[in-house]
């Protein structure tokens, strides 16, 4: 229980009501975006996963969830946040500040280091989001670079990270089918 209107679940929303808060919240073309090529063939981490129901009527009223990244070529581990969704009807109520400390400390405790998602600087750097350096880090599909946020979980996290973001699964099906050729690369 966060507050006398609102509770909190350490767990995903059932899969139904989240994809139609989302709707709500982003409209159909939500899919286009490039942040949802990482998260295809993926599962979001449920150990990472939150949402918010208001308390009088039940209903799903935000969610939050992470997904695993590999940073290529390197296969530094990292973490896609979004979608964070607040539903039209709770906006203004503080309920994505709850979720996004409900995830960031849950993905801090799990011993995570770094964060990556794409979204409005102004309103995720207080959080802690910088924007990536342009160039340093890439995502597949097309985006803006400028929209391109991470946060350090670890200090020095993002020190020395460069390539493409990829959804874990592809970065190891790349890497295990890459053929060793003796040269100990």
């Amino acid at each position: 229980m966060m507050n006398d209107r609102f509770e909190l679940h350490h767990a995903p929303a059932p899969a139904r009501e989240a994809e139609a808060l989302l709707d709500a919240a982003f409209g159909l073309s939500r899919r286009t975006k490039a942040s949802y090529r990482l998260r295809e063939g993926s599962s979001p981490l449920e150990d990472l996963s939150f949402h918010v129901r208001h308390a009088a009527s039940s209903r799903l009223a935000g969610v939050i969830s992470f997904w695993p990244l590999r940073v290529s070529p390197a296969g530094v581990p990292a973490l896609l946040l979004g979608p964070l969704a607040v539903h039209p009807d709770f906006q203004r109520a503080g309920l994505g500040t709850v979720l996004m400390n409900a995830g960031l400390g849950a993905a801090r405790e799990a011993g995570h280091g770094l964060v990556f998602l794409v979204g409005d600087e102004p309103y995720y750097g207080r959080h802690g989001f910088r924007q990536v350096p342009m160039g340093q880090v890439l995502m597949p599909g097309p985006y803006d670079p400028a929209r391109l946020l991470y946060h350090e979980l670890r200090p020095g996290a993002m020190a020395g990270v460069s390539g493409l973001l990829l959804p874990e699964w592809r970065w190891r099906a790349r890497h295990e089918a890459a053929p060793d050729n003796g040269s100990g690369r």
